[in-house]
């Protein structure tokens, strides 16, 4: 054996050894990471659902703070969301379209959701001039709202126009002339503790809904992390 070429190779064969461990440590980690959602800002949305005044901010976007009435005639606010995972949608009781569907789709999520203290759900009528707070009560008696889960919301149109345009990035102008009138997608909302947006789903969508739960899971973990 050639004493001097193994004394010459022992610099490569240590280089090879720390970089194959480097190597594998940073596959390692790379494989562990946990998943992240992706943290939505109004440039990333469908330009007709987002106000003009902020249809170009590429950071920091967070839900803005809101006062509303529910069901029960109680005030809904940030606060009863704070440190919450929620999903937000848009409706209205007299939807004979996607309502009913959406509507369907969120009694079966708070279903999976009514022993979890850190997901709850928020409806906004996009009707509030029809959509009284006893109106909002029976339709939460017929579908089956738990109160404590899921809050239905009514309260002046400018406030529910301005949350659905600059905040959910979820509704469309009417484009009829009327003030603030709005039409609202089937769009699910999903909102991290932080009040920032990690996903929107199809309300319509059984493959959408699955999809939004294991994504609830994923923002838990994160919250761990």
């Amino acid at each position: 054996m050639d004493v001097g070429f193994f004394k010459k190779s022992i610099p490569t064969l240590r280089f090879l050894i720390v970089f194959s461990f480097v190597g594998i440590t940073v596959f390692y980690k790379l494989m562990s990471q946990e998943e992240r959602l992706k943290i939505y800002n109004p440039i990333d949305i469908n330009p007709r659902l987002v106000d003009i005044s902020v249809k170009n901010l590429k950071k920091n976007h967070t839900i803005a703070d809101f006062e509303l009435t529910n069901q029960n005639g109680e005030i809904i606010t940030q606060n009863d969301y704070q440190n919450k995972i929620y999903i937000a949608d848009f409706f209205f009781t007299t939807c004979p379209t996607i309502c009913p569907k959406m509507t369907e789709n969120m009694a079966r999520i708070q279903a999976q959701i009514i022993d979890d203290p850190q997901v709850k759900l928020l409806s906004f009528s996009v009707t509030p001039q029809i959509d009284s707070v006893a109106q909002l009560k029976r339709y939460a008696i017929e579908k089956g709202v738990n109160d404590q889960k899921w809050n239905l919301v009514t309260g002046p149109k400018k406030e529910i126009y301005t949350l659905a345009r600059k905040s959910f990035l979820a509704v469309k102008e009417d484009g009829d002339g009327g003030a603030y009138d709005m039409i609202h997608t089937e769009n699910f909302i999903l909102v991290d503790t932080k009040k920032r947006i990690r996903g929107f789903y199809d309300g319509t969508d059984p493959m959408a809904m699955e999809e939004l739960m294991l994504d609830i899971s994923v923002l838990k973990r994160e919250d761990l992390n």
